[in-house]
């Protein structure tokens, strides 16, 4: 399989064919909607910055799965398109990230611990779960590693909260809360950055392909 990035293999599965891809997909889909609604109203009602976060990144993982399904059976020009609006996604969900912290700075809120722990926990079954299901793809194309690295990301985000739990319970102060949600931050600025640049490598051979034929 022709790529334009070193992660790819001749030996990973075909998105266009494994029905294990697919089926993975909807199932991550639904899971992530499902935990996108348990995350919002336990973050809102326990004024976690982490968790609101959390449930953000659900959200938008849920739609990622979904566009991903949406252009599974189109050309590959059309996957890496996918790929690089779901990099730009995660660079967006960084940033407004590190827009709320800012905000809860200056308010001054702290968070319930006790909610932010379990929520955390249950989160982190669910996308460990995912993301043992995605291993397989983790070094396929931009749009495939783009749902791993998402799914990979959440699962260490969900860690990062049951801490921040434990710091804020411990210390009665919003910091290890603003703390985490820094972290998720850098992490989908990061993994957003990763995606567009392999994105736009692919995007530019296919160009380069067409320009050939």
């Amino acid at each position: 399989m022709a790529c334009a990035h070193d992660h790819c293999h001749d030996d990973q599965p075909d998105a266009t064919t494994d029905p294990r891809w697919r089926r993975a997909l909807w199932i991550a889909l639904v899971l992530n909607l499902g935990m996108f609604v348990v995350e919002l109203g336990a973050g809102l009602s326990a004024n976690s910055v982490s968790l609101l976060a959390d449930a953000v990144d659900f959200a938008g993982d849920a739609a990622n799965y979904g566009l991903s399904l949406a252009v599974l059976s189109m050309a590959a020009v059309w996957r890496s398109r996918a790929a690089w609006i779901k990099g730009a996604s995660m660079l967006a969900y960084g940033l407004l990230v590190v827009a709320k912290a800012i905000w809860v700075l200056r308010s001054g809120t702290v968070p319930e611990p006790m909610t932010m722990g379990v929520v955390g926990f249950v989160a982190l079954l669910v996308n460990a779960g995912v993301a043992f299901m995605l291993y397989a793809f983790r070094t396929g194309d931009a749009n495939m590693r783009s749902v791993w690295l998402c799914s990979r990301n959440d699962a260490l985000s969900n860690v990062a909260v049951m801490l921040a739990a434990l710091g804020v319970f411990g210390t009665q102060s919003a910091w290890p809360d603003l703390l985490v949600a820094a972290v998720m931050a850098s992490l989908a600025i990061s993994a957003g950055w990763s995606v567009l640049r392999q994105a736009r490598g692919e995007l530019a051979l296919h160009a380069e392909r067409a320009r050939a034929s």
